[in-house]
Parts: structure tokens; sequence; C-alpha cells
């Protein structure tokens, strides 16, 4: 299996980009396609990686709000390959660069234990959002 990641803006890759999304959370989570894409993604760091040369996960982080990061996805057959943990690490790693002091996302519930896993904490209750249960979690950036 050949990983490679890729640090990206929207318009240089938006198909694979969108490829993943509409995968997970459109055609998985049922998640309405008119609000999957939003004016954020063309202001957005985004991440992409492929893996044997077909996209597989993504990632976007907002420096401009403050290191929002949004649209984390891995397509599910993907799942168990550290793809997502992979996709994290380079967001935080763009966080640092930008020397922003956290970043921040909203979870679905489902994967809070995941996000849990990377050092993020929950930061307060649980909401809607696209029909979905999310807890807000950040996470602070050590800078060097």
């Amino acid at each position: 299996m050949t990983i490679e990641l890729i640090v990206t803006n929207y318009q240089d890759h938006q198909e694979e980009l969108s490829r993943v999304r509409k995968a997970v959370f459109v055609a998985e989570q049922n998640v309405p396609e008119e609000i999957e894409y939003d004016d954020r993604d063309a202001i957005c760091q985004h991440v992409l990686i492929r893996v044997d040369g077909q996209a597989a996960a993504t990632g976007r982080i907002d420096i401009e709000k403050q290191g929002k990061v949004g649209r984390v996805a891995v397509l599910p057959s993907l799942r168990q390959h550290n793809l997502g943990r992979q996709v994290m690490d380079a967001l935080e790693q763009l966080a640092r660069d930008a020397k922003l002091p956290k970043i921040w996302f909203h979870a679905q519930l489902s994967a809070v234990g995941f996000y849990q896993r990377l050092g993020y904490d929950v930061v307060g209750d649980d909401f809607l959002e696209a029909g979905i249960v999310h807890r807000k979690m950040e996470k602070k950036i050590a800078t060097i």
C-alpha cells in the first residue's frame, strides 16, 4: 500500500477532495450535498491522502477562523490504516506553522473517542449539526 499525503488548496484538488467527502458525508451519512460544500473551501488549507494513487482521506483547516478543522473524512474501506491520524497530524502541523495556540472542531459523537486518543478534549455539550450529534473539541498546539 503506497500512501501519499498532499497539503493543497481546494482549487488544485477539488475533484479528489470532493469525491472522498461525497462518499463519506453525503452517501454514507446522508448529509445534504448543498451543505457539505461551502465558501470556506476556497480559503482553507486542505490535506489529501492518496492510497495507491486513489483519493482516500481528507481534512481542512481554516486558519482565519483560529484553526477550525473540518471535513475530516476517510473512506470506509480504509479506516483501519491510520489515515485519519495522518490527516490530523498534518493539520496540526499547519496550525503550528501558522503559530496558532490551538485547533478546534465539531466532532461527530461517534468519532469523539478517536480524537481523544489523539489528545483532543471535549469543551462543550452535545449539539446537532447537519442532523448528526456533535461535540466541540480542541487541542493546544505546542509551538517551538
